[in-house]
Order: structure tokens, then sequence, then C-alpha cells
């Protein structure tokens, strides 16, 4: 078990090293191409992978301090990092959403004027960003579903959008450069509302990140799951009743704290025998569950 832990968490550390990796590449080139060009869908693009690379770079973190074991002060282990660094890389987006939203406002309205370059490299900077972000995401997701890692699901998210986002100034910028062949300035326009787009996008991925981060860090549980433990519980011969289950969430890991009622004379053995097999039989379906079982007897007769 703990050496299956250890993979994990080695396994948790590559894929979001690689992502800070990626950020890096992502911020310095899109930050160059943008100030040269003066896009501001670049640009936005530049900050929206600025707060990528610290966003990278907390989750490469919190995945490092999940993998630590219990201890005195953290009796459940350190897990919840991992959906509270979630809950701050929306936090994170959002500041990068009102800098946008402000920006190509002042432009849309006329009170900033900026001349947008879309010449060779504010293209290929933009195709880089997708074709980084369509495999690194990817990756993500993959590590995420195998290791049940709110942080790098939220890092999956947040890049696939980033493909989207991309896309949208790509566009933005082929509206640009028609302007300059055909001779229509209010398509320069397109670039700012694809900054805009961006910031669109992202407020949506925010809203959804955000709400599942604090609904882990309520101690929420997926649907269904209190059921399932229950009907598996009432399969074991010799229990009774299920009186409560109590289910939280830590990162990755689940705690489960099972009071079942049993007959009144059975003995320690068999109830501890019986308990037991019901760990094991909630484990095969959860393997990242720790499991506390409680046994009550049965209510005497007057």
């Amino acid at each position: 078990m703990e050496m299956t832990k250890a993979l994990a968490t080695r396994e948790k550390k590559r894929v979001a090293l690689t992502s800070v990796l990626a950020a890096v590449l992502l911020t310095g080139s899109k930050l160059v191409v943008g100030i040269l060009s003066g896009s501001l869908g670049i640009l936005s693009e530049a900050a929206h992978s600025g707060l990528d690379f610290l966003a990278a770079g907390m989750t490469y973190l919190s995945v490092r301090v999940s993998g630590k074991e219990a201890d005195r002060k953290h009796t459940c282990g350190h897990g919840k990092i991992e959906n509270l660094s979630a809950f701050f890389e929306t936090l994170l987006l959002l500041v990068t959403c009102m800098w946008i939203f402000y920006e190509a406002g002042q432009r849309l309205l006329g009170s900033k004027q900026v001349h947008v370059d879309a010449n060779i490299w504010t293209f290929l900077v933009i195709i880089l960003s997708i074709i980084v972000d369509i495999g690194r995401s990817r990756a993500l997701m993959r590590a995420a579903r195998k290791h049940n890692s709110q942080a790098l699901e939220a890092d999956a998210v947040h890049f696939s959008t980033d493909i989207w986002s991309s896309c949208v100034v790509l566009l933005g910028l082929v509206c640009v450069w028609l302007s300059s062949k055909l001779g229509l300035p209010w398509l320069e326009k397109a670039d700012s509302l694809a900054a805009l787009g961006v910031a669109v996008i992202v407020v949506g991925v925010c809203f959804r990140l955000g709400m599942k981060s604090i609904h882990v860090l309520l101690d929420g549980v997926i649907p269904d799951l209190q059921e399932k433990i229950e009907s598996t519980t009432m399969s074991i011969p010799g229990i009774l009743a299920v009186k409560r289950v109590r289910v939280r969430s830590s990162g990755p890991e689940l705690f489960a704290d099972i009071t079942v009622v049993m007959e009144r004379n059975i003995n320690i053995e068999a109830s501890h025998k019986t308990a037991d097999e019901l760990e094991i039989r909630i484990k095969s379906e959860f393997p990242n569950m720790d499991i506390v079982v409680h046994i009550e007897p049965e209510a005497g007769t007057a």
C-alpha cells in the first residue's frame, strides 16, 4: 500500500513538473510576441499563461505535500492541500479575467488606441500554445483520473479550456490580418473581442472548479457514495442494519466511519471477522478508502 502511494506521488509530481516547464515556455514566448505585436489577445494569453505558471507551480507543491504521511497535526494525512490548491487556482484565474475585461473595454471604447501587428510570429506562438496545451491537458487528465487527484484535474480542465481560448485569439488575429489586407479597420476590434472571449471562457471554468473545490473542502462527497456503502454493508452476512455512514475526502483519499448493528449474542471474534470482511468488500470498490467500523448490538426486547 505504501509503495503504491509512493509511486502514485512520484507520477503526479512528474506530470505536474512537466506542466510547470510548459507554462514557462508559453508565458515567455507569448509575452515577447504580444509586446512586439501589440496584440491584446496574445497579451491576455501571456497573462493567462503567467498565472498558469503560478497555478502549475502551486499544483506541483501541493502534490509534493499531499504525498506526505499522516502526522500528529494532520491525522488524516495532507491530501486536502490538493483541494485547497485547486481553489486558489480559480482565484488566480479570476484576477486574470478582471485585467482582460478592463483592458479590452478601454480598447473597444476608444480610450486606448493600440495597433496590432498580425505577423507570422503571432500566429506561430498561438499555434504552439494550442499544441502544447493539448499534450499537457491529456497527460494531466490521465494522471488525475488514475490517482483521483483534484489538483491535477483542475490543471487538466484549465489547460483544456486554454486550447479553446487560444483558438478564439487565433480567430481574432486572422480578422486583424484581414483588416489590413481588405482595408476594413473595424476588423481590428476582433482582437479585443477575442480577448473578451478568452475571459468569458475562463470565468466559466473558474465557476466550475471553484464550486467543486469548495464542495470537497466542506467535506462533500460524490453523489450516491453513501448509498453504495450502505448497500455493500447490508450484503455482509450477520449485519442486521446500518445505523450510520459518514464519509469525507482528503485529496485522493476517502475516509469512512460506519456504524452497524449485529446480534446481541455474537462473540468478539465473530464480530471482528465481519468487520474485516466489510472492509475488504468496500475497499474492493474504493481502494483509496480508509474505513473504521463500529459495531453495536441489536436492541434488547422488553
